[in-house]
């Protein structure tokens, strides 16, 4: 894909413009440094993946008693 037809986005890092295309090593950041930033926080437990609560065995609020 062409530079001049590759989209532009956001950095999810800094919100700067980052060309979504194989030439950008870093992508979608627009920098070696946006990309540690984030991986930084991922490795700080800054972000987290969304998961159901566990249930609390012997709980009886969590058995509807």
């Amino acid at each position: 894909m062409p530079a001049e037809t590759a989209p532009t986005v956001a950095c999810p890092t800094c919100g700067g413009p980052a060309l979504f295309a194989p030439s950008n090593r870093w992508r979608p950041f627009c920098s070696e440094r946006c990309k540690r930033i984030d991986l930084g926080a991922w490795a700080a437990e800054e972000f987290r993946v969304a998961s159901p609560e566990p249930e609390e065995e012997g709980n009886p609020d969590a058995q509807g008693a």
